[in-house]
């Protein structure tokens, strides 16, 4: 059998896999057919298992910006890259990318058609029964203390495809689902805190962990985010002094606290002025900018367009019927 095959994505990151055994194509072709069957349309599907999305789409999208929060993808067929910060993720068929704190980050399908579209699955994190897991399985709890990245991207295991196979199967028999479900999932977070990079995903789950205590303050930031930011403060409730957070905070967010609150400052007025109808200088204003100018001009650089014509760009857009997530949307699935 062949060996599977990594292809790097288009500017550093990460890698995902373009070829793979036959074991592993038959089990990826099953998992496509079920999350097909369950979805039969392009959009972002709840399931009867509170913690799973089913995703769809049969296009190739423009760049989304969008948070997302923490959650593991397992991809059945198509790729994807997500831009963090400076660093691109890449993933397709066969691998699984996991995000372990709210991120703010531009993502865009780069495999998608009418005749195969892109599908996957998306398990939604508990970092409490991560550590159940851990606890019961009596594993390791080294490094709790080092920060990590807080998205990365892993080679699917065949245990864990199964498992994802065995999850979204659940789904044809609504009556074991309650019972079921619990014990699927408990495998799935087993399977990744066993592989490679596990030690990452540990960290969701270990108190006082550099990503938990990081998750801390970007919960601080995000129901704060109109306010100044005050790293002394954040630093305290942290439990670090200021520049031991500003390492830890870009060690897993690849941005330095001021510049996450930007983000999430410049998403939720792109929000309030699509839904909401505002002038860029009354979104400013709500979100924290003391000065319109100030926010046109941040707003361009992230955006690509000054308030006004990035408006525009959306309207044109949602008209020629692209599949994108809804930017209007606070926290999106888009993955």
């Amino acid at each position: 059998m062949p060996q599977s095959q990594i292809a790097a994505p288009p500017s550093g990151g990460e890698a995902f896999f373009t070829d793979f055994d036959q074991q592993t194509a038959d089990k990826l072709a099953v998992l496509a057919e079920l999350i097909e069957r369950h979805t039969g349309k392009d959009g972002i599907f709840r399931t009867d298992i509170p913690s799973i999305h089913l995703i769809r789409s049969s296009q190739a999208t423009l760049p989304v910006h969008t948070v997302y929060e923490p959650g593991v993808v397992i991809v059945a067929r198509g790729a994807k890259v997500v831009m963090l910060g400076g660093e691109s993720f890449t993933y397709g068929p066969s691998a699984h990318f996991v995000v372990s704190v709210d991120l703010p980050v531009t993502s865009r399908l780069l495999q998608a058609s009418a005749e195969s579209p892109y599908l996957c699955l998306r398990v939604g994190l508990d970092p409490a029964q991560v550590l159940e897991v851990i606890k019961d399985a009596k594993l390791d709890r080294e490094d709790a203390r080092e920060s990590k990245r807080g998205a990365y991207v892993d080679r699917t295991s065949p245990a864990l495809l199964d498992a994802a196979v065995r999850l979204v199967r659940l789904l044809d028999s609504p009556r074991e689902v309650a019972y079921l479900a619990p014990l699927v999932l408990r495998e799935i977070y087993f399977r990744l805190l066993s592989e490679e990079q596990g030690g990452a995903f540990k960290q969701i789950a270990l108190a006082g962990s550099g990503t938990s205590r990081v998750a801390d303050v970007i919960a601080r930031i995000k129901q704060d985010y109109a306010r100044p930011l005050h790293i002394d403060e954040l630093a305290r409730m942290a439990h670090m002094g200021p520049s031991s957070l500003h390492r830890y905070f870009k060690e897993v967010t690849t941005l330095s606290p001021l510049q996450y609150q930007k983000r999430i400052r410049l998403q939720e007025a792109r929000r309030l002025l699509l839904t909401e109808s505002l002038d860029a200088a009354d979104a400013a204003y709500r979100v924290g900018y003391e000065s319109p100018s100030q926010f046109s001009r941040e707003y361009a650089r992230l955006f690509g367009l000054p308030p006004i014509s990035d408006l525009k760009r959306l309207r044109e857009e949602a008209e020629q019927d692209f599949v994108r997530v809804d930017p209007r949307e606070p926290a999106a699935i888009d993955v």
